[in-house]
């Protein structure tokens, strides 16, 4: 895979040819093996502990029985629980403890009080129009009960109704949006991405952002700390910030044993003066926009929204970049909306939290699919589904609802791809439908049912989404840019194929064993 660089193209790294010493001293090297020196010592405790056999058998009897029963007893999904028992039986001890050691999430303690603390400094921004609830409950009882799910929610994301959406059915779309929109922004941009990796794509971007530095514009980037592992350097943050441009790491990766390394902010947000929102599947680099070719051609979604709803991305950033903070400055930044924008259905911005119970991305979607009378449309990368998912995606098949998902035809990555396949036949046997994309890989995170819904935003169909990671989406009800997105839907299943039972049956022994035994540690995925 190579990527022409246009001279034309703002590059803030540049990496010359990895030597032997580089590789060797890299930050990713050096966090790689402090982990592994971690776990070594673990093990070594463990066979240390030996010499006192009889003893440990003892403590470790009574301490995997009192966490089994915990188990049993818990809300815990029926699948993680089964996760868990197996590793216990497997590795009692060192099961229990790490049991333990996820469940109480020492490292995390501080950051879900700053997080809950800016919730509620954000709360008051956060408030549903009384007429605009009325109008919906006139409309349908049962959008507006999600709607009170909605507004209730730790989060507190209300409903709109002055607001645009404008739908881009693929990478290129959503960056010519993008870059349109960016050069019109005149007070501040705001944006919140998983990755962003140097190229043509984010490049671009950044020659615009240095650009509107220069007049005055206030720019801020916030990336996943991952990312430091993967696109960027240790440093990109202080090199941004060297051009003037604000830039942050959420939870950079540390050199040690932690939960952290679950926890990683997968939205993509991009607020322009508090007029316009980006939001969607679509991260900041090549392959997305189909720049370079990884897995064939990249099929990915996103959505622009102008007017109030704005507001909601606008408090979902702040919220985020202020996690570092001590106050959450608000009110500089929302705008008064006076450019007037018709209304065109209802618009719910939400997120979701993987520090709180209350699983709002896996709830929204399962709501659509009970909720549904003709048809759920599904486009999703990854499928590995917990019991309740499983069980409400196949009902709905089973009393004639029209289920189509629509999967990668090359997938990006093969213990998940593995995994999916393992869905697929009870699936199936239920009636649902499930198409992979011929031309290469679905990345869109879409939901569409009965015409009069739709969901696009960040939130896979995996554990990761609906439990681990920080995630986004926009909730839209009665809107017309619905109707592109069924277009798309069907455009893309017109290049899919049906995956029929035969079919996988003749898949080779080892992808069937692959997904059987990883989908025993789905959950830990």
């Amino acid at each position: 895979m190579t990527i022409k660089k246009n001279k034309k193209v703002r590059y803030l790294l540049h990496k010359g040819k990895k030597g032997l010493l580089r590789g060797i001293f890299s930050r990713t090297t050096i966090i790689a093996a402090l982990i592994v020196l971690q776990i070594f010592f673990l093990c070594q405790s463990y066979a240390w502990m030996e010499q006192y056999r009889v003893l440990i058998a003892i403590i470790e009897r009574i301490f995997s029985i009192s966490i089994v029963l915990y188990l049993v007893n818990s809300d815990m999904d029926a699948i993680s629980r089964v996760t868990w028992l197996i590793l216990i039986m497997i590795a009692p001890l060192l099961g229990s403890l790490f049991l333990i050691y996820t469940k109480l999430d020492w490292g995390y303690r501080d950051l879900k009080q700053r997080i809950n603390h800016l919730v509620d400094l954000s709360s008051p921004y956060l408030r549903d129009d009384d007429a605009i609830l009325q109008a919906l409950k006139g409309h349908t009882s049962t959008t507006y009960h999600l709607v009170q799910y909605l507004e209730r929610s730790r989060g507190n994301f209300p409903i709109y109704r002055k607001t645009q959406a404008t739908y881009f059915p693929i990478g290129e779309a959503f960056f010519e949006g993008l870059k349109t929109q960016l050069l019109l922004a005149k007070s501040y941009i705001f944006l919140e991405f998983f990755i962003i990796a140097e190229g043509q794509m984010w490049g671009e971007i950044l020659g615009i952002l240095e650009k509107k530095v220069q007049e005055g514009v206030e720019v801020r980037v916030l990336f996943d700390g991952m990312t430091e592992l993967s696109t960027l350097s240790a440093d990109y943050a202080a090199r941004l910030e060297r051009i003037g441009i604000k830039a942050k790491s959420f939870l950079p990766i540390s050199p040690f044993i932690s939960t952290y390394y679950n926890y990683r902010d997968h939205r993509k947000i991009v607020v322009i003066d508090g007029e316009v929102a980006f939001t969607g599947g679509i991260n900041l680099a090549d392959e997305y926009i189909n720049e370079v070719k990884r897995f064939g051609h990249w099929k990915d979604a996103g959505l622009m929204l102008k007017g109030e709803a704005v507001d909601s991305f606008l408090i979902m950033f702040l919220q985020m970049w202020s996690i570092t903070e001590k106050r959450l400055i608000v009110e500089p930044y929302l705008s008064q909306h006076t450019e007037e924008v018709a209304s065109d259905g209802y618009v719910i911005p939400y997120a979701d939290s993987p520090l709180d119970t209350d699983k709002i991305g896996r709830n929204v979607y399962i709501d659509i699919l009970n909720q549904a009378k003709e048809y759920v449309y599904i486009m999703t990368p990854y499928l590995i589904l917990d019991s309740e998912t499983e069980h409400v995606l196949r009902f709905a098949a089973e009393r004639g609802v029209d289920i189509r998902i629509i999967m990668p035809g090359k997938p990006d990555k093969a213990v998940p791809y593995a995994l999916a396949k393992t869905y697929y036949k009870g699936l199936i046997t239920s009636g649902v439908k499930i198409y992979e994309y011929s031309p290469g890989f679905v990345h869109s995170k879409v939901f569409i049912s009965d015409d009069s819904k739709a969901v696009v935003g960040t939130i896979n169909l995996d554990y990761r989404s609906l439990y681990h990671h920080f995630e986004c989406a926009t909730y839209l009800y009665r809107s017309s840019v619905i109707a592109d997105i069924v277009q798309d839907f069907k455009e893309t299943q017109a290049s899919s194929k049906l995956v029929t039972e035969s079919q996988l049956r003749q898949r080779p022994w080892y992808q069937k064993l692959v997904g059987l035994l990883v989908k025993t540690i789905a959950p830990l995925l």
